[in-house]
């Protein structure tokens, strides 16, 4: 089986494949002030509990944008299963094109625009990140990296409000029944719901307006599914897509 670790700045997503499916995952807080034997006793105790054994692992990959924990998670899952994960840098194999690989781009992006790429290699793709921060990456039918657009996170816009407002409350975002909000809740959520919705559907539109011709839009991240009803133009939402971008680079190395 693969372990596969997709390490952000706000969580650290631990997910085992058995070939056919995801059949465990777990998802932890990105603490960096936790040392690696910290880590190791939460790792090792997740496992446990999920039945997972040194024997089960055969395979590891790790993702990381956080370098403080990179390293730390390395040696914790060689200490763990006695295998080496895969890192994913610029280096390793993809299916993209790496000469269209921008220096800056972080290994979560590079496993969303190749998992992208390997879903619909028939023309353009943009893969929609609704995560800490949104992003959203486009890659050609030829497997180039033609660009990435990057705003803050729903949620991260959510809490910038709550820390620096005196009376408005955090609030849980969902689809709010009125753009005219007549509560603080329901004001925030049409703020956010339809502010990004309709900031998602202007950039899609100028990227196909700026290549002359249609892309392929899937969703990915924890509120993809949430708005989504406010994006026609989303063709698949993907759940699981930057890991299974992961388990494609494992493949392919």
């Amino acid at each position: 089986m693969l372990i596969a670790l997709d390490i952000g700045n706000t969580n650290i997503v631990i997910a085992v494949h058995d070939k056919q499916r995801w059949v465990q995952s777990f998802r932890i807080y990105s603490d960096q002030k936790k040392t690696t034997d910290e880590y190791f006793v939460v790792l090792d105790s997740l496992l446990s509990h999920a039945n997972l054994h040194k024997h089960d692992i055969s395979r590891a990959i790790i993702s990381s944008v956080v370098p403080n924990l990179t390293r730390s998670m390395q040696k914790n899952i060689i200490r763990l299963f006695d295998v080496h994960p895969l890192m994913v840098d610029h280096s390793v194999e993809t299916g993209l094109k790496r000469e269209s690989i921008p220096d800056e781009l972080g290994s979560d992006l590079l496993a969303n625009a190749a998992q992208a790429h390997h879903m619909h290699p028939d023309g353009p793709v943009v893969v929609i990140d609704f995560g800490t921060a949104l992003t959203l990456t486009t890659v050609g039918s030829d497997g180039s990296v033609l660009g990435v657009a990057i705003a803050p996170g729903l949620v991260t816009a959510v809490n910038a409000l709550f820390g620096n407002t005196a009376q408005l409350p955090q609030v849980e975002l969902k689809i709010p029944p009125s753009v005219l909000g007549r509560t603080s809740q329901d004001s925030i959520r049409s703020g956010i719901m339809f502010g990004y919705s309709g900031m998602v559907k202007t950039i899609i539109e100028k990227t196909e307006k700026e290549l002359g011709q249609e892309v392929y839009v899937i969703a990915t991240g924890g509120l993809s599914r949430t708005i989504a009803p406010l994006i026609d133009r989303i063709n698949h939402i993907s759940p699981m897509h930057t890991l299974d971008g992961l388990r494609l680079i494992s493949d392919l190395n």
